[in-house]
């Protein structure tokens, strides 16, 4: 009974995995998130400067996600603005073209 359950789950998560490969953009899509992004918060919107954690995160993150987030009307006013720019500036990275 263990070992059926066992081939089961496992079978699962084979099929899982197959799907989000199957589907253009779903792997990348599940890694999209902008709220990883929150130790930047302080410096983007309350202009401090960024702190380490928030440059560690700026550099963990793809830059298909940061175009992603410059064309989203909800969320370029923050990549886009003097603010966001200037992180990237001081966390000695480049916003990505898009």
């Amino acid at each position: 009974m263990a070992a059926a359950k066992a081939t089961l789950v496992c079978f699962m998560v084979m099929a899982l995995a197959t799907a989000l490969l199957a589907v253009p953009g779903a792997v990348e899509a599940a890694t999209c998130s902008p709220t990883q992004l929150t130790p930047c918060a302080p410096a983007i919107i309350g202009n401090a400067a960024p702190s380490a954690a928030c440059c560690g995160k700026l550099k963990a993150h793809p830059a298909s996600c940061l175009c992603k987030y410059k064309k989203d009307p909800n969320l370029q006013r923050y990549v886009n603005s003097p603010s966001g720019k200037k992180v990237f500036t001081a966390c000695k990275l480049r916003l990505p073209s898009c």
